[in-house]
């Protein structure tokens, strides 16, 4: 591949332009929110509504970005119609020397960093249209621009393709795990999560925990996508301990769906929970599966304290009933869940690292692509 495009890029001659030289900068207008007659003009960028104003309804190939928020990070490239808010932009191409798919391409690559330089010592960054005119664009030969399209849309399909495939095995992960935790009353013995399980009441020390182990709410990941190395380590004081195989819950809005099970031992604070078995009735492994899914986290927040910030209701969480099949069933539902939730959670072997290499061997072929020399200033 990078033979390839060395070969295309080999001798290429650019014309720099500016993008209000090749392209018509606009903006939307107002922030009205209703539905036309028909609702073929989806809403870009602040909300998926439309907008009767036929002046500000487009039928055609633009970019379309947003003036503030997420700076030089969202981009749509749009085929069709669409109705623009006051605070998006519309960049429709007018030049024959320029493709717009090629200008998307270039702008997810090179905007941000060009945006960045125009708002050194902001304290708040947006976009203006002077700001978006005076993009530098390098214009290679349509046939060059044609190829770079055809390379760059190819990893972003495989991309696509990768990311549908992901959220297919969620939903089957889901499916699964309601079924197998799914009992009748006089199928198992149901038993409260304070029977069998109980809170760390152990303290550590604050120079035994580093960014690895000492685990917030904060570095929680949601959806039971696990946790992140810490920004915050204490420098003092005793903390929550957690063992391997513990299972720590995120106790701030639970609806976020913040679970962990241990893989080694640390420490955390009082905004975390940490649970352990207490007897040989089930397997950590199984209970962490019983505690990730949905009728708990629904119960947790019918329980919890708090209408902006709800917080779970640790003597109520205690009262929760669980079904308690024989130890082999457990291990078999577990078995059977864990090859889901390496599927489709692992970073490492799952779906989510090989949607991750394939998102760095786009990033690199783009910029490899689209790495021309800078114009003379």
């Amino acid at each position: 591949m990078r033979n390839n495009i060395t070969e295309l890029l080999k001798g290429v001659e650019v014309e720099w332009k500016t993008l209000g030289e090749v392209a018509e900068v606009g903006t939307g207008n107002a922030n009205r929110q209703d539905e036309d007659e028909h609702g073929q003009y989806p809403f870009y960028v602040r909300s998926k509504n439309i907008l009767k104003s036929k002046k500000f309804q487009f039928d055609e190939t633009s970019i379309v970005i947003p003036g503030e928020g997420g700076i030089g990070d969202i981009f749509h490239y749009i085929e069709g119609k669409y109705a623009l808010h006051q605070r998006a932009y519309r960049i429709h191409v007018f030049s024959n020397k320029l493709n717009t798919k090629y200008l998307y391409y270039l702008m997810c690559d090179k905007f941000k960093q060009y945006i960045l330089t125009k708002c050194v010592g902001a304290t708040s960054i947006s976009i203006r249209k002077p700001m978006l005119e005076q993009f530098q664009i390098p214009i290679p030969t349509l046939h060059v621009q044609t190829e770079i399209v055809r390379i760059l849309d190819t990893f972003t399909a495989l991309t696509a393709e990768l990311t549908a495939e992901l959220t297919t095995r969620k939903k089957q992960y889901n499916y699964y795990r309601d079924k197998l935790l799914t009992f009748k009353d006089d199928e198992v013995e149901w038993k409260a999560l304070g029977e069998v399980a109980h809170y760390s009441n152990t303290r550590i020390s604050f120079d035994k925990l580093n960014e690895k182990n000492y685990v917030g709410v904060d570095n929680l990941l949601q959806n039971r996508a696990g946790k992140t190395d810490s920004n915050h380590v204490p420098k003092e004081g005793n903390f929550t301990e957690y063992l391997t195989n513990d299972i720590l819950i995120g106790n701030i809005r639970p609806y976020l769906k913040k679970i962990w099970q241990a893989e080694y031992f640390g420490g955390t604070n009082g905004d975390v929970l940490v649970i352990r078995p207490k007897n040989d009735l089930l397997f950590h492994r199984y209970l962490y599966h019983v505690l990730a899914n949905d009728n708990f986290f629904e119960y947790n927040m019918q329980h919890a304290k708090g209408a902006k910030m709800p917080r779970g209701n640790k003597e109520a969480i205690l009262k929760y009933h669980l079904p308690i099949p024989p130890l082999k069933e457990q291990a078999r539902i577990v078995e059977i869940l864990d090859k889901f939730d390496t599927l489709t959670n692992s970073i490492t072997e799952g779906l989510p690292r090989e949607i991750e290499l394939r998102q760095k061997q786009y990033e690199y072929y783009r910029n490899l692509l689209l790495d021309f020399p800078k114009a003379e200033q």
